[in-house]
């Protein structure tokens, strides 16, 4: 099966990408606008199934197909609220909203295998969708997180949080104020609750803010190591395989 994920969130693309892989499903693509996209399909042959985020960095993504003729398997996967969806459901293979759970996608993965028998291409009605979202909303993200001190819950704007992470099986915030506090959220859900522009997940255990930033230095193998202006208390490294991801965040 060739898998192809068109997802201007390279950490929902990751995410994604990493969820598949755990079904035994290689992505063999990753695309992140309409204008790669474009160019991608007049260049590669189609693959059989296609991971669909709705609106891109650049326009919505069914504009690709006011260019190319899809050929290939369609499961949508985006924030829009499913009432709007249920009008364009049967047209695709499934649609999975954001943040997409474990066995809704499985369960996506396995009709696709069932309705494939005989590759016959998708047919899906772009128009009709494009109708339900002439004024389509703005991805949003969260913008307070709240912790339980004691009996109180305190909230904090993400403007205040320099990093989260994880640390005994627990995910904590470190604010400006050189305080942690521990959450119910987990690093992966954080992933789609997060504006990528500000934050960036360095490794398995670090979400950083592009604002708390002191230096970055040149680390063993190839890694990078980060100083934020107040947290201390653990080396925040870069992942190797995620260096070249962080150097493009950073531009």
């Amino acid at each position: 099966m060739n898998v192809l994920i068109i997802e201007d969130e390279k950490p929902s693309a990751r995410r994604l990408k990493r969820m598949l892989e755990e079904l035994d499903i290689k992505v063999d693509t990753m695309l992140h606008s309409v204008t790669e996209s474009i160019e991608w399909f007049s260049k590669n042959e189609h693959p059989d199934l296609i991971f669909l985020d709705i609106q891109l960095s650049d326009g919505l993504s069914f504009e690709i197909f006011d260019t190319v003729t899809i050929k290939s398997a369609i499961i949508f996967t985006t924030a829009y609220d499913e009432y709007a969806l249920k009008a364009f459901k049967l047209n695709s293979i499934d649609y999975l909203l954001k943040p997409i759970d474990d066995e809704e996608l499985e369960a996506a993965i396995q009709k696709y295998k069932k309705q494939q028998p005989a590759k016959q291409q998708i047919q899906v009605d772009f128009e009709d969708i494009k109708k339900l979202l002439v004024n389509p909303i703005d991805r949003t993200y969260k913008k307070r997180f709240t912790a339980r001190v004691g009996q109180h819950l305190k909230i904090f704007s993400v403007e205040e949080i320099e990093c989260f992470y994880s640390e005994n099986k627990g995910t904590y915030l470190h604010t400006k104020e050189n305080r942690n506090y521990l959450i119910d959220n987990t690093l992966e859900a954080l992933e789609d609750e997060l504006n990528p522009q500000q934050f960036y997940r360095v490794s398995r255990k670090f979400f950083i803010n592009i604002n708390a930033i002191e230096d970055i230095i040149s680390y063993t193998n190839s890694r990078l190591q980060i100083k934020l202006n107040h947290f201390n208390e653990q080396e925040i490294i870069v992942a190797r395989e995620r260096v070249k991801d962080f150097k493009e965040w950073l531009e």
